[in-house]
């Protein structure tokens, strides 16, 4: 794999870090700037609908730009909204802000996906997708728990800007790095690639993603109350129950990558009914600390390992759009990251618990494997005939 993938890593995990570093910061944002908490945890809901908008319009922005361009205009972007946000002292601001650097994130993710895959070379894309959500796992791992711990001993506002001192060697190393040619030619014409989507083999992969990811962050979002209400575990491990589901993920894409290619039907077919038992198994048994662990691990290596495997998936069933193939699968996979954290609030406010959302996470993951079963026959006849 080529050195510039590990470095469009670096910068996804910049983003990934700022995309999650909330969960942990959002009491003392609405104390520090005097709203409630569900308007401070509003925050968190604009990124997910900025990421949505914002992958599709900014791909398409970008597609008569350089790679290297667009990925350095989205990242100073991305860097300048989160200077402001540490020095505002307004919550509209940042707000803005937030919706903004969601903005930057998603078109640079958007472009780093495609220029990955063309940097990876035919029958790689799933290794190099593998390697770019490496820097989104590495943010759940490392970049949220610090996060959370440094708005703990210096306030929110330094959060935002380690995020933003993240950013800078990933500019220096873009600008040296990405191959100043890497755009295309000659771009398709826009209405042609938005009339890939009307492909049933992507609209399947699309979907499946949403699905998927809606499960993952079903849970993953109220995973700290999960633990400690459900679990019985104190408050202090809350920074090492993310970090696990972290390093889960982490091994997650990290295996898949090595089958994601050869072997995609069978990745989401059986990853997805094991992902499915495991949210069922995790609710029934939460009150196990240790199983609870275990299963937190065991989950974030399914959800991402399946996840990264349809991202991939959707680049391959996406090839006759070759400068919106990553905003396509960048908006689905946030469509699923608004809905299931969404969902899972819905049913907790329905005074149902929270081991709810787990119940939840198993129902969309079910909906995933139903639909990766009754398509799968056409996935495999289509990896057959080329990965058309």
């Amino acid at each position: 794999m080529p050195f510039a993938l590990l470095l469009l890593g670096l910068a996804v995990f910049a983003q990934g870090t700022s995309e999650f570093m909330l969960s942990g910061l959002v009491p003392d944002i609405a104390e520090d700037l005097r709203v409630s908490v569900p308007a401070a945890g509003a925050l968190t809901s604009a990124f997910a609908v900025g990421m949505v908008v914002g992958a599709p319009l900014m791909a398409g922005l970008a597609r008569r730009w350089s790679r290297r361009g667009a990925l350095l205009g989205f990242l100073l972007v991305f860097l300048s909204v989160h200077v402001v946000g540490a020095l505002t002292g307004s919550f509209a601001v940042l707000l803005v802000t937030r919706v903004a650097g969601a903005l930057a994130n998603a078109g640079f993710l958007a472009v780093a996906l495609v220029t990955a895959a063309s940097l990876a070379g035919p029958g790689a894309k799933g290794r190099a997708t593998s390697i770019l959500l490496g820097g989104v796992t590495l943010a759940c791992v490392i970049g949220v728990p610090a996060g959370a711990l440094l708005g703990q001993v210096w306030g929110w506002r330094s959060a935002f800007w380690a995020v933003a001192l993240l950013s800078v060697p990933a500019v220096v190393a873009v600008a040296r790095s990405v191959p100043a040619g890497a755009a295309d030619a000659a771009a398709p014409p826009l209405r042609g690639e938005l009339g890939v989507l009307r492909g049933p083999r992507l609209q399947a992969a699309l979907l499946l993603g949403a699905l998927v990811n809606g499960a993952t962050f079903c849970t993953f979002t109220y995973l700290a109350p999960l633990a400690t209400e459900a679990g019985g575990l104190d408050g202090a491990w809350t920074p090492g129950v993310l970090a696990l589901f972290g390093a889960g993920s982490f091994a997650g894409v990290s295996a898949a990558g090595r089958f994601a290619d050869r072997r995609p039907v069978l990745v989401v077919t059986a990853g997805g009914a094991a992902l499915c038992a495991g949210w069922a198994v995790l609710a029934l048994g939460a009150g196990d600390p240790v199983l609870l662990l275990g299963l937190v691990f065991v989950q974030g290596a399914l959800s991402f390992g399946v996840g990264s495997t349809l991202i991939a998936q959707v680049l391959y069933a996406a090839q006759g759009a070759p400068t919106l193939a990553g905003g396509f699968a960048t908006a689905a996979f946030n469509v699923g990251a608004a809905l299931g954290p969404w969902a899972g609030g819905a049913a907790i406010g329905a005074g149902l618990g929270y081991r709810s959302p787990v119940w939840v996470s198993a129902a969309l993951a079910a909906s995933a494997v139903t639909l990766a079963l009754a398509t799968a026959p056409g996935a495999v006849r289509a990896w057959r005939t080329g990965r058309a």
